[in-house]
């Protein structure tokens, strides 16, 4: 069974999450704890697996795998149905560019050691912390709604949720928690509104997971 090292509040661990309930494959969740202990992903066992000391990292067999990117591409094609990857190769670029626009642009800044770096050593207030995330949350949300508030299809690429809704889940929901005006997004608010009602994005979400509030 695949096993995936996981923190149930963190945007990367969150996206994966859904599309291993999207593909419909059995996996047990091992969690790491972010914050307590100074952060378990430092620890010297778990650095012994991932010296990147981050989550997710996914466990198939003898092969290790983490950055949450690498991890959804390796699902797909490795298990390539349901497809989170449809279309001609035009579309799948489209799919990856917005995939990448939070994953690449938007959600590393949001970083729990990029705040932790801003707090100490760099001294940064916590009111200007907050407004750091809410400007880059914001900005990367606002390009991706114009760029795709004209189209009419139930999700962002079509009638099923593909790559693209594995990232933007999650990032609506650090949105929220960030006390960014989702609604202000209309067209990806929608959408996200779609998948909550789905079962892979229930399973998926935080507040279900067995590290939850932790």
């Amino acid at each position: 069974m695949l096993k995936l090292y996981s923190y149930w509040r963190s945007s990367a661990s969150y996206r994966v999450r859904i599309a291993l309930n999207l593909k419909g494959l059995p996996y047990e969740i091992e969690p790491v704890h972010l914050v307590r202990d100074g952060g378990q992903q430092h620890s010297a066992a778990y650095r012994a697996i991932n010296p990147q000391s981050r989550v997710p990292l996914l466990v198939d067999g003898p092969f290790r795998l983490n950055q949450s990117q690498a991890i959804l591409e390796y699902l797909e094609a490795r298990h390539p149905q349901p497809s989170l990857l449809p279309g001609d190769m035009r579309q799948q670029a489209r799919i990856r560019a917005f995939c990448m626009t939070i994953t690449a642009d938007v959600q590393p800044l949001q970083n729990t050691s990029v705040l932790k770096y801003l707090e100490a050593p760099l001294g940064v207030a916590e009111a200007a912390r907050t407004e750091w995330l809410r400007h880059w949350i914001t900005r990367g949300l606002e390009a991706l709604e114009q760029e795709y508030a004209a189209t009419a299809a139930a999700f962002v690429f079509g009638d099923a949720p593909t790559m693209a809704e594995c990232v933007l889940v999650p990032q609506l929901y650090a949105a929220a928690r960030f006390d960014c005006d989702v609604a202000r997004f209309r067209r990806l608010a929608d959408i996200g509104e779609r998948c909550a009602a789905l079962p892979a994005f229930q399973r998926a979400h935080p507040d279900v997971q067995p590290d939850a509030g932790g």
